[in-house]
């Protein structure tokens, strides 16, 4: 395998936490972060068509939890480039023995890991450091008409946000998505 390490997240074997190889040296570090070759020969065949980064000025800020519905659904690979967020994906796939359960993980410029979100979860992350900046390549293009949300704060989904009490900064759009009793059925299992 050429310089990536490929582990599924917890309970979730189609989503993929990827470690790539840095080279270190006195000026810094190289890596590369993507290579079709290298993921294919680690078993990941996503064509991505479209790469998107944010910057979140705050700690604190939450985006998500957010997804595409079919037929714009999305597969994606987020990295951090500046600063650290907690990661979260949701299974949203009816059927699913995992329906409605989460996983999370620190992802961050410092750790370099990379998280691969399969179409059928819902994604969301939280900033830890302010003026953090988010780089994610997806495998379809953005559509407003597709576009679709889970409630961050939804207590059936029970995520631990780390906010240590603090409300987090939110998009309008994100204090209103709906539960997930109330999401309608968009992925099968």
């Amino acid at each position: 395998m050429s310089g990536i390490k490929v582990t599924s997240l917890g309970r979730f074997p189609d989503v993929k936490l990827i470690e790539t190889k840095r080279f270190e040296d006195a000026r810094g570090f190289f890596a590369e972060t993507y290579s079709q070759r290298s993921f294919a020969e680690a078993g990941i065949h996503t064509s991505f068509v479209q790469d998107n980064q944010s910057l979140s000025a705050d700690k604190g800020t939450l985006r998500g939890l957010h997804f595409q519905t079919h037929p714009f659904a999305q597969d994606k690979l987020v990295r951090v480039i500046r600063g650290s967020i907690l990661d979260v994906v949701v299974d949203i796939r009816q059927g699913s023995p995992t329906f409605g359960e989460h996983e999370k993980v620190m992802l961050s410029a410092a750790n370099g890991l990379q998280l691969l979100v399969p179409v059928g979860f819902a994604h969301g992350l939280v900033t830890i450091e302010p003026d953090t900046e988010v780089f994610y390549k997806v495998s379809n293009f953005y559509s407003a008409a597709n576009d679709g949300g889970l409630l961050w704060s939804d207590p059936a989904l029970g995520i631990d946000w780390q906010l240590a009490g603090a409300e987090p900064v939110l998009s309008g759009k994100d204090k209103t998505h709906p539960l997930l009793a109330d999401l309608p059925r968009h992925f099968e299992y």
